[in-house]
């Protein structure tokens, strides 16, 4: 598989795409007002400790109070078959499932106490972020984990002799009781000199934060993750990586420093970008990402997904559109399902879509068909970084999934809520506004206030009365005993009026208006 990295730098913001044979599947935005601090690490003060719910929170400085869980105190039981860990928070962290009963949270804190975290979950919605004990320190061949205790290696080296290798290396180069250490993915052939190098980085980086951490007053931040590039470097840049395009100076400068220090070899797999084009114009992805939040997504074939974020789950519809196939309706929904299946997986990481998913495929008659479609997203979501499940088909013909959150989904991320239907992506008719601005005016005529009232109405629903139902307005004036003038004000929500009284000028829409 063809795979190359793109990274766009300005002074307002870095974004980060990969592309997998040409295709956009993931996009990274970085900028100062988003605060990423997946993998910082901060000296926190526990503000309370609710057995109840077995949890504590601790105040890291952040708007809200981070969430510790009791199985976030939990050192892992580390063994042969490691997950890699990272500083994004796609690493292990010790969540205790399956690891025997949780301990219990107020014998491991106390309210008052000052404790060290690190973040493995930033603020979602109205959630605060989520925080661990367990501190881990990635680098480009291990991640450091000074309060487990074996070495572990990553589960994607699959050879037995380079696997019992690393381990050697290691366990030789460990020094007793200073913690453990999980073998990334990139290490597969690494020289042990190079593994035991980057091993005393970690360490003194360690003791840094330890020194650090005695003196500062908490809440405070003491270690700071990598940025964005240099995680995405870091973490994903190697042989497997056909090209990296960079198209800022500085921040080429920075990357070909790094990679001549740990991995010269990649430097001939690396190119800044100097032409005229943006960069993301010259690999086409633009327009694409301009199209990244609408609902429905379009298949090759013609059919196409309905992508539905609520705020327990996500929903995507699987429809066949305008492609009817020929004879067979069965070989017609397959097919679909089946490219659905992979969109799905690809929107998921391009949208950075986490949570619980639902994702309604067409139904299938028969039982093989359907498992192949499971088949084909399991094999799709394999391809994905962070950590999914998809669950068999239920008995409503529904594949229920998960996919882990760190952050908020790029929708989040860079939109906000419509001032005019509060983000539930409805307005109201013209029609039931008419009903309501009714409503309100008999309220006046009944209370025999105002006798002279301004209505400001958004132009499309002023229109709509003046030429679709010019006897509302008359039937009004004459129910109400209320001189009433229309004025179209573009200001105005769609769905929206204000009630105005003259001459003086007051709005008292409040007064009347209840629905």
């Amino acid at each position: 598989m063809k795979r190359e990295i793109l990274i766009q730098g300005s002074q307002r913001e870095t974004r980060v795409a990969i592309l997998e044979d040409d295709r956009l599947v993931e996009l990274l935005v970085d900028r100062p007002e988003l605060q990423r601090s997946i993998g910082n690490i901060y000296r926190g003060k526990v503000d309370a400790v609710l057995p109840g719910i077995q949890a504590a929170f601790v105040d890291i400085g952040a708007e809200k109070s981070a969430f510790l869980h009791a199985s976030d105190l939990i050192e892992p039981d580390e063994d042969d078959d490691e997950e890699e860990g990272s500083g994004n928070g796609n690493g292990r962290r010790g969540h205790g499932h399956g690891r025997g009963p949780l301990p219990n949270i107020q014998d491991h804190v106390k309210r008052g106490e000052t404790i060290l975290v690190q973040v493995t979950k930033e603020p979602i919605s109205t959630k605060g972020p989520r925080v661990t004990t367990q501190i881990s320190l990635p680098g480009r061949y291990l991640v450091f984990m000074p309060h487990a205790s074996r070495v572990g290696v990553s589960r994607k080296i699959a050879d037995r002799a380079e696997r019992s290798r690393l381990r050697q290396a290691l366990n030789a180069v460990l020094p007793k009781d200073s913690g453990g250490v999980i073998v990334r993915t990139v290490a597969e052939g690494v020289a042990a000199e190079d593994l035991t190098r980057e091993l005393t980085t970690l360490l003194n980086q360690w003791q840094k934060i330890t020194r650090k951490a005695g003196f500062v007053r908490p809440p405070a931040l003491v270690q700071r993750e990598a940025s964005l590039a240099s995680g995405i470097i870091r973490d994903l840049f190697s042989e497997k990586v056909d090209h990296l395009w960079v198209d800022s100076k500085q921040l080429y400068n920075e990357i070909r420093k790094y990679l001549e220090e740990i991995d010269p070899s990649l430097l001939e797999r690396m190119t800044l970008h100097e032409g005229d084009a943006p960069l993301f114009d010259k690999f086409a992805i633009e327009q694409e990402i301009a199209t990244l939040h609408r609902r429905r997504v379009e298949l090759p074939t013609g059919g196409y997904l309905i992508i539905e974020p609520t705020e327990a789950l996500v929903s995507i519809d699987v429809n066949t559109g305008r492609y009817t196939g020929k004879k067979d309706p069965e070989k017609t929904v397959f097919k679909t399902n089946v490219e659905a299946a992979g969109e799905v997986a690809r929107q998921l990481r391009l949208r950075d879509i986490g949570g619980i998913i639902v994702i309604d495929f067409i139904d299938m008659d028969t039982q093989s068909n359907r498992d192949k479609v499971l088949q084909e997203l399991r094999a799709h979501l394999g391809r994905d970084r962070a950590r999914t499940r998809a669950f068999h088909v239920s008995d409503l013909g529904l594949i229920e999934m998960t996919r882990q959150r760190v952050r908020p989904s790029l929708y989040q991320a860079m939109t906000a809520p419509c001032p005019s239907c509060a983000g539930t992506g409805r307005v109201f008719k013209p029609e039931v506004v008419l009903g309501r601005l009714e409503r309100a005016l008999r309220r006046v005529g009944t209370n025999g206030g105002e006798r002279q009232l301004t209505v400001r109405l958004h132009p499309e629903v002023a229109l709509h009365l003046l030429e679709e139902e010019p006897g509302f307005l008359k039937a009004l004036r004459k129910g109400t005993g209320i001189d009433l003038e229309i004025r179209d004000d573009p200001v105005m929500g769609v769905d929206e009026f204000r009630l105005v009284a003259r001459p003086a000028g007051r709005d008292v829409t409040e007064k009347y208006w209840v629905a």
